[in-house]
């Protein structure tokens, strides 16, 4: 599917205010593939589509997941947001046509995960670094993704374990995995 009929869809499905994130991304995307030797096509359509799910209500998640055998564990169950990843993965391999590794790129936006491709790891601080974000150290984040994307992702999954910690809320084991496997790769 061509990228203006993926807008089309991705502006009818969001709010404005998360339309214009998924924008942020898709142009952060498209930077960044640029610099890794990335498709640029397929990393814009990804970033436009990412958060297709995201305003999804609670209970069509819970159902979506279900009518279409989406695995939910017990983070997820908890913390129900966390299934618009795998849902809009779902919802971008059957109706926008994506290919296994888009799809597998946006499943993992959220928490990260094991044996991630430079297009996983592109959409992850992306997804952070957009220009629609303004938190303490995105100027840190953009620093470590011009040296070494897989140190950004970890310095990433650091502050939401931290964030997780402090307010005693579950850390989904895929991040813990990706932060583990990726730190080993570089020390």
């Amino acid at each position: 599917m061509e990228l203006l009929e993926i807008d089309k869809i991705v502006r009818q499905s969001l709010s404005e205010k998360r339309y214009y994130h998924s924008v942020c991304v898709m142009k952060k995307c498209e930077e960044l593939a640029k610099k890794y030797g990335i498709d640029t096509q397929i990393a814009k359509k990804i970033g436009l589509a990412h958060d297709i799910a995201k305003e999804m209500p609670d209970s069509e998640k819970i159902k979506y997941a279900r009518e279409n055998h989406i695995e939910i564990n017990m983070v997820e169950k908890k913390h129900v947001g966390l299934l618009h990843a795998k849902i809009g993965a779902d919802i971008a391999r059957k109706k926008l046509g994506f290919s296994d590794e888009m799809c597998k790129a946006i499943s993992l936006h959220t928490t990260a995960g094991t044996n991630m491709s430079m297009l996983d790891k592109i959409l992850y601080v992306a997804d952070s670094t957009g220009e629609d974000r303004t938190w303490n150290d995105i100027d840190y984040v953009n620093i470590l993704i011009e040296e070494n994307i897989d140190k950004a992702v970890i310095y990433l999954i650091n502050i939401e374990i931290k964030d997780k910690v402090k307010n005693q809320k579950m850390i989904h084991v895929d991040s813990i995995l990706a932060r583990n496997e990726l730190i080993s790769k570089i020390m």
